[in-house]
């Protein structure tokens, strides 16, 4: 069943729209690679595989939720980069380097921040194509 926070969580990334779930494996991503270094610095090889098979499993939810035709030349682009970071993603777990894990990482922050400022412009140009008014709940 899980904590409260858990249960919270599980409803945020079911009522999320697309754009926002890209966010958030974005965001989650980052945190395993920070676990994952925390988990080395530790000693502790078991969290830290662990940490790394959980954004190898985001970089391939990354790359199945590319959309090739429409996508055109930045969903290649995107596929390519996954492609590489899920390789480097592979070799720290292999060797447990943290200068790979941090490599990683600093795509994920670049590619979260692109990501979080591209939705922001269209959700901007959403709200004026429609009036830039949202529902007036004073009546």
């Amino acid at each position: 069943m899980g904590t409260p926070y858990d249960r919270y969580k599980e409803l945020q990334v079911q009522t999320a729209s697309k754009e926002k779930l890209v966010s958030m494996l974005y965001e989650g991503a980052i945190l395993f690679l920070e676990r994952a270094m925390d988990a080395i610095d530790r000693k502790d090889i078991e969290l830290a595989h662990k940490s790394l098979m959980r954004v190898e499993d985001i970089l391939f939810e990354l790359m199945s939720s590319l959309d090739m035709k429409a996508g055109g030349e930045i969903a290649k682009n995107l596929m390519v980069l996954y492609e590489y970071m899920n390789y480097r993603t592979i070799e720290a777990n292999v060797s447990k380097d943290k200068e790979i894990i941090l490599e990683v990482k600093g795509m994920f922050e670049t590619l979260k921040s692109a990501w979080d400022e591209a939705m922001e412009k269209l959700q901007k140009e959403r709200m004026s194509t429609s009036g830039g008014e949202g529902i007036n709940l004073a009546g």
